[in-house]
């Protein structure tokens, strides 16, 4: 999986490219840190698989934006992560947009 950060004040954009599973969310996890960020955007047009690692950590950064009275939207993201975010009920958690 590759991973792309940009940062932009206090905002930062993930963008992930491949496979996000056991094998590459510590990865994912590694890289996010959040200190001094208010709002955080995953940007997920190119991720083809999503595991339930991966979901662990969206739901702690998730949980850690809402700890500090940040934001954190999911965009982009196909049709089959899609089916995952409502298959687990993280379609409810989650803020969700698409482009």
């Amino acid at each position: 999986m590759t991973i792309t950060k940009n940062r932009d004040g206090s905002r930062l954009v993930v963008k992930l490219n491949g496979r996000l599973d056991t094998t590459t969310s510590p990865q994912l996890e590694r890289t996010l840190l959040l200190d001094d960020i208010d709002e955080v955007i995953f940007d997920l047009t190119d991720l083809q698989y999503l595991a339930s690692a991966g979901l662990r950590v969206l739901l702690t950064t998730q949980k850690k934006m809402n700890a500090r009275k940040g934001t954190m939207v999911v965009k982009n993201a196909n049709e089959m992560i899609l089916e995952v975010f409502e298959m687990t009920g993280f379609s409810h958690v989650l803020t969700i947009e698409h482009d």
